[in-house]
């Protein structure tokens, strides 16, 4: 099969043609979506962009099928990106696109990407930002990023969402790590999920005890009790995250946001290519006769930093 140019696939993509949409993405995940993304992001930074993030097993998808159910049902397109754990071995998305998520494939409104995290800090595929503009320039309303969810690395995602939401579920000790990694202060809401468990309600309380020791400056987290598979809470969580976007736009942080954003996006490029320079280096020179730091000064001067 004949592969596209960069402009036919622009000129597609400009047409509205989500497989442009997937094969741009899919050109950022190969490292060459550079051209790419100079070329489209003039269109991004329109979108809302939400994180969904906690520990495995918590519900997040079932989460984010209710909001894009509720996205689509007051008009709004909406883009996913969803971040599995990735094979040692094949480096791709084990899990694939959620099962959860299966019921809106046939929706012209919404598009679903599944990404390997690959071995990031965070969870997040490398390519996960290119996708986030690629989505956004593509004229989605609200971008959901979904990621695999490992505690205290999860802090990523606050890095390229406008609104993070964290999701604990009763009755679990991932959830209380969670809450001691540090995890409180990137969440803009946090979710209680599994709303008929019978901890529920001392995790709400052991959430309140958490914030109530910390000093708040602006926005303070909310706290949202749901039952996801039954449906129940979605539209509360929707709320909340409305009310966030409306506290951003009012107060001006919104641009703070999207600074954070783009300078996520500029740090994970360069360091990819400072890794590939110094792995070139690595593999170019032998330095048996050097202990571990004089090799790392002698690379580092070989590489000019």
């Amino acid at each position: 099969m004949t592969e596209f140019s960069n402009a036919e696939l622009l000129r597609q993509f400009e047409l509205g043609n989500p497989r442009a949409l997937a094969r741009a993405i899919s050109r950022a995940e190969a490292g060459r979506g550079g051209e790419l993304v100079r070329a489209l992001y003039p269109k991004a930074g329109r979108a809302t962009t939400v994180g969904l993030t906690g520990p495995p097993g918590v519900g997040k998808s079932t989460l984010a099928s209710g909001l894009v159910r509720s996205a689509r049902a007051r008009g709004k397109d909406v883009g996913v990106v969803s971040v599995d754990p990735s094979s040692p071995f094949s480096r791709g998305a084990l899990l694939g696109d959620r099962i959860r998520l299966a019921e809106h494939f046939t929706d012209e409104g919404v598009f679903i990407r599944s990404m390997a995290s690959r071995g990031h800090l965070g969870g997040l595929a490398g390519a996960t930002a290119d996708a986030v503009l690629l989505m956004d320039a593509f004229g989605f309303d609200l971008v959901l990023i979904e990621t695999v969810g490992v505690g205290q690395s999860e802090i990523a995602v606050a890095e390229l969402a406008q609104t993070t939401i964290v999701a604990l579920q009763p009755g679990s000790g991932d959830s209380i790590q969670v809450l001691k990694a540090g995890i409180m202060e990137i969440a803009d809401i946090f979710v209680v999920n599994k709303a008929d468990h019978p901890m529920a309600d001392q995790l709400r309380r052991e959430i309140r005890s958490t914030m109530e020791m910390m000093e708040w400056k602006g926005w303070v987290p909310e706290l949202v009790v749901t039952q996801a598979l039954a449906g129940d809470g979605i539209d509360a969580l929707v709320e909340a995250i409305e009310r966030h976007a409306a506290y951003l736009n009012e107060t001006g942080e919104i641009a703070q946001r999207r600074r954070e954003a783009f300078a996520h996006q500029v740090r994970q490029l360069a360091l990819g290519r400072v890794e590939q320079r110094l792995d070139r280096a690595l593999k170019a020179n032998a330095h048996d006769d050097l202990d571990p730091y004089a090799a790392a000064d002698r690379v580092l001067s070989e590489l000019g930093l």
